[in-house]
């Protein structure tokens, strides 16, 4: 069974593919589970309460939650009363708080002190933070017109080399082979079914796998250095760290530090998640 604390506070860190919620007592974590990503973005209200009402509540119904802390992709302050509302109706608390995964790096990255806080996963998002909150933000636009460096954008750079013959054929062979992908099956999964952005980002292990080839080191090295060039070079970045969490930055670290320091950027924490960090934020 699992444990029970009427002081206990659930903690939630969701981006468009997967979620990780953790109920903690002070710094003590009573119980964690990963799911899927809940957002405002791509899911109905019906979506999200159905997704938390099917696979979240099971997980902490024999708890006493004393508050939420939901922290999600696309959960903008004009969109946030839906992700509240699909929560109140399995947790009927009153103190239910959805901010956006950006308040979440921003604490998990920088806690009380100034700094550039920049998420690198599925997708991408950057704010300058004064220690309190966000003074300036580059808006993301997603992965159509933004999100550089993120998982979508280099899934959708990678499979247009490869479709446009930018690839060498043995790499685009490997690729195709790999996903089991046809160019009509492409087109359907990018412009007709739901969750593109999750699709491209689901090639991302392919760049890591073949980064030592020229053609994919220059696919990443080119979508980190614009996502450093169009968001942290317009904040104040010679006078702050620039930190980073997030799937794709923990596991490019090497490629990531090294275009940062071509461009004068001082790189400091990278992370995979924020919720370590969110549990530290929280205990304070």
């Amino acid at each position: 069974m699992k444990p029970s604390s009427e002081h206990a506070i659930l903690i939630a860190d969701s981006g468009a593919t997967k979620a990780d919620w953790c109920l903690v007592r002070g710094d003590e974590v009573l119980h964690r589970y990963k799911g899927k990503g809940i957002t405002p973005v791509y899911q109905t209200l019906e979506e999200m309460t159905r997704e938390i009402q099917e696979h979240v509540l099971p997980q902490f119904k024999e708890t006493q939650i004393r508050a939420i802390h939901f922290y999600g992709s696309g959960c903008v302050p004009e969109k946030a009363s839906i992700v509240r509302e699909a929560l109140h109706a399995s947790f009927p608390l009153d103190a239910i708080m959805v901010q956006s995964d950006l308040i979440a790096a921003a604490r998990a990255l920088c806690g009380n002190e100034p700094g550039i806080a920049c998420i690198l996963g599925t997708g991408s998002n950057s704010c300058e933070w004064d220690g309190q909150q966000v003074v300036k933000q580059i808006p993301p636009l997603g992965f159509i017109l933004g999100d550089e460096g993120s998982g979508a954008s280099l899934g959708k750079q990678l499979l247009a080399d490869a479709l446009k013959e930018r690839l060498t054929d043995g790499l685009k062979k490997a690729l195709l082979e790999e996903y089991r992908l046809t160019p009509t099956l492409v087109i359907d999964k990018v412009y007709r079914e739901p969750f593109p952005n999750r699709f491209l980002a689901g090639l991302s292990p392919f760049l890591l796998k073949h980064i030592d080839d020229p053609t994919i080191h220059r696919i990443v090295r080119e979508s980190f250095s614009a996502f450093f060039e169009r968001n942290v070079m317009k904040y104040d970045y010679r006078e702050n760290n620039v930190h980073f969490v997030g799937s794709i930055a923990w596991h490019h670290e090497v490629t990531l530090r090294e275009v940062a320091s071509e461009k004068g950027i001082e790189v400091g924490k990278i992370t995979p998640s924020p919720m370590e960090g969110l549990i530290a934020f929280h205990n304070e």
